[in-house]
């Protein structure tokens, strides 16, 4: 079965910065979509950097651009994601999703419908930007 394990949270300081990795095994194909999303108290889910495994590029929202690196390796079926200048403001809960097969470019994965669609997610790991 697909499983995802994400580790690398933590508590950072305002202007810090924490590399998030997300490990996935059992996928039953190379083509597959996958991403980094998060949630914090009170708030919807958000989907911040989604990517594909055809596509050669990351899209990012528009509240981590600039500050987040998201980077597959396909090789090793593992997803990071480097966040830089961290705010107070993205303490949540992160998680990476992967879908089965590509449904859509990158930035379907992190829309609202697109983050519904993927059928795989991993158990979450938590990030607290703080001093």
């Amino acid at each position: 079965q697909v499983q995802l394990v994400e580790s690398g949270g933590g508590l950072v300081q305002p202007g810090g910065s924490l590399r998030l990795s997300c490990s996935v095994s059992g996928l039953p194909t190379k083509y597959y979509g996958i991403g980094w999303f998060r949630q914090a108290p009170g708030k919807e889910r958000e989907g911040i950097a989604c990517t594909t495994s055809s596509d050669g590029y990351t899209y990012y929202a528009d509240s981590v651009r600039g500050r987040f690196n998201g980077s597959l390796d396909a090789a090793k079926n593992t997803l990071y994601l480097q966040m830089n200048s961290l705010k107070p403001e993205d303490t949540a809960v992160y998680y990476c999703a992967v879908d089965d097969q590509i449904h859509g470019a990158p930035h379907y994965y992190c829309s609202t419908y697109g983050r519904s669609s993927l059928p795989y997610w991993g158990q979450g790991t938590q990030v607290t930007v703080s001093s």
